[in-house]
């Protein structure tokens, strides 16, 4: 087989290119974010092309990565599995050796490494909504926080909404699936639905579509819900507003981590993912979730308006203990 020189860099831009008419946004996001730290590992080792690879050095990036990145188990293996599929790829278009994917080792979970408990707990999410409410109303960051904690959606389904998406009225929003312009639902039609809305959440929602929400249009012409003056508010975005305000010294100005906050690296705008209490996405979700479900919310309600199926939702959102369950099921007794 004669291999055809490729660097990294382009290799990954032509591995994007081929998947993005196959899989959602938020996975060739994922993929690009993942593969990126292998491409600057590649720089970095002055690997420019690819045909060279070897099983040796995918072994020494997956050390690095482990030692460098302080990756859980479960994080790095996911980094792993995305590498495999990755050189697999090349192998396709002659840019490797042929079975070099199954060189790229990736470790097994067992018991307890496959669940991440990372999430927003309930007392901190009150602390950061009721910050919000009151120096912050109506903005867009208080809408974006508050949408995760409070209908569990995932950060891509929050970017999906358009104006029209909310009723008022009904005190609902519908969540479609629209790849036709772009905005791409994680299960795709499955992941479509109708979530309810509080009074609270429905106040919040019409103050900033009436007041503060830029009077904008996508490149679709669709008026996004959560908007930025250049038009739907990118997902990077969404996560950065979730990033600075799960900061605490935002909140109390104070830092646990005895940090002088004035010098602090994670207070600029684009770096407060580097503040080691600040959390993603997914953390308020899964937050949101374990807390409805630490309310005795049924276990297929959570699972419906979070777009998740029962078996994920117990084994990685339910924290509740045996005993916590069957007291929370004591109340359907009379029912029998």
């Amino acid at each position: 087989m004669s291999l055809e020189p490729i660097e990294p860099r382009h290799a990954l831009e032509l591995y994007i290119a081929d998947r993005e008419n196959n899989v959602t946004q938020a996975t060739l996001y994922s993929h690009r974010s993942r593969l990126g730290h292998f491409v600057r590992w590649c720089e970095g080792k002055e690997i420019t092309n690819l045909n060279n690879l070897t099983g040796r050095q995918l072994h020494e990036f997956r050390l690095c990565r482990r030692n460098e990145g302080d990756l859980a188990p479960a994080t790095e293996k996911t980094q792993m599995d995305t590498l495999r599929v990755f050189v697999k790829w090349l192998e396709s278009i002659d840019g490797v050796e042929q079975d070099l994917h199954t060189k790229v080792l990736s470790p097994t979970l067992t018991g307890d490494d496959n669940i991440r408990d990372e999430r927003l707990d309930p007392d901190r999410a009150e602390q950061i909504l009721n910050h919000l409410q009151k120096y912050e109303y109506a903005s867009r960051p208080h809408v974006v926080l508050m949408l995760m904690w409070h209908t569990m959606m995932r950060v891509g389904e929050i970017n999906s909404l358009d104006c029209a998406d909310y009723d008022s009225d009904k005190q609902s929003l519908q969540v479609q699936h629209r790849p036709e312009s772009e905005t791409t639902l994680k299960n795709q039609g499955e992941g479509e639905r109708f979530v309810a809305l509080s009074d609270t959440v429905c106040e919040v929602l019409n103050d900033w579509i009436e007041n503060r929400r830029p009077n904008v249009t996508d490149e679709y012409g669709r008026e996004p819900l959560v908007a930025s003056p250049e038009g739907r508010a990118h997902t990077t975005t969404l996560r950065g507003d979730c990033y600075r305000y799960t900061r605490p010294c935002v909140v109390t100005g104070e830092c646990p981590h005895n940090r002088e906050i004035e010098s602090c690296e994670a207070t600029a705008y684009d770096q407060a993912s580097k503040c080691p209490s600040s959390l993603n996405p997914h953390a308020l979700r899964r937050g949101g979730i374990t807390y409805a479900l630490s309310e005795g919310w049924p276990m297929k309600a959570v699972g419906d308006r979070a777009n998740v199926s029962e078996t994920v939702l117990d084994m990685h959102y339910d924290s509740r203990s045996e005993e916590e369950k069957m007291e929370q099921r004591r109340q359907y007794l009379d029912d029998l």
